[in-house]
């Protein structure tokens, strides 16, 4: 079963006293990053967030967002009396000193540290908060793996019609292969017979069988198709598997790549210079594919 890099997923998790809200977003790379976005107070949770996304995700880059809001937020925030009072007094000291007027109203000293309490950190812990946190994370991640399964599913019929296209043009090459030497020979002798035919020289069987032996071991491309066969069968059986393999995908159509290349180069044969191409063609289109692939 094969999962794609690119997915969106989001869930809510709420109790008597929070709402979290969890959104997910993937998107392409070959290794995995891991990014999330959370109110500082949660800061001590990171490591927990990051091995929870780990254990479902493998590759690409992960975007998380936590959005956490209080369902009581009347006792959020309090005033510190203490602390306005001896800002206060600090600023009556000042005024009598510079002798300026005091001001009408203390507004300006609430936005000054310490005058505002945060409530809700003060009774509450992150650890405390956790259970709830990973619910939503939860939510999202299964919502994530839903859609990357369909974008799996795709991939993996792409990849299946790429795979057919070079069994076909792989039993073209098969086929073709045994002729070339012969081709070549028969080509060989009838050129030496052509230009030997006004001389009074003898074509030597032996010189002709050397030089075909030669060329026949040269354009040699059995151990290429074997191996490329052997690539194809693993390919097979990886899109095929239980767990989304892409790494070991992309390594794979590296050497199937490298072998179809060998037998381009290799074989002297028009057809087969064709299958090849076609055969290059179904690899990029499988490299494409793959890079998007977990």
């Amino acid at each position: 079963m094969l999962l794609g890099m690119t997915g969106f997923g989001s869930a809510t998790a709420e109790n008597d006293r929070l709402s979290v809200h969890a959104e997910l977003r993937t998107v392409n790379n070959r290794y995995l990053k891991v990014s999330s976005r959370y109110p500082d107070f949660y800061a001590k949770l990171g490591s927990q967030i990051e091995k929870l996304i780990r254990s479902s995700v493998s590759r690409g880059t992960v975007n998380l967002t936590l959005r956490i809001d209080s369902l009581d937020r009347t006792s959020d925030y309090l005033l510190d009396e203490e602390v306005i009072k001896q800002y206060w007094e600090q600023l009556k000291h000042l005024s009598e000193a510079c002798h300026t007027p005091l001001p009408n109203h203390v507004d300006s000293l609430l936005t000054l540290p310490g005058a505002a309490i945060d409530n809700y950190s003060r009774s509450h812990t992150p650890e405390s908060d956790w259970p709830l946190i990973e619910q939503a994370i939860r939510g999202a991640l299964q919502e994530l793996t839903e859609f990357r399964k369909k974008e799996g599913e795709s991939a993996q019929a792409d990849l299946e019609s790429s795979n057919q296209i070079i069994r076909q043009q792989l039993e073209i090459v098969k086929e073709k292969a045994p002729r070339v030497v012969t081709n070549y020979r028969d080509r060989l002798h009838q050129r030496l017979a052509d230009l030997l035919k006004d001389q009074e020289v003898e074509l030597d069987p032996d010189s002709l069988i050397r030089e075909v032996s030669m060329f026949a071991d040269r354009c040699d491309i059995n151990e290429e198709i074997s191996r490329l066969g052997c690539h194809l069968e693993q390919f097979d059986s990886i899109i095929t598997s239980k767990t989304s393999q892409g790494k070991k995908l992309e390594f794979l159509v590296q050497e199937m790549f490298r072998e179809i290349n060998t037998i381009g180069s290799k074989a002297n044969d028009v057809e087969i210079s064709h299958a090849v191409i076609e055969m290059k063609l179904a690899v990029e289109k499988i490299r494409e594919n793959v890079q998007n692939v977990e």
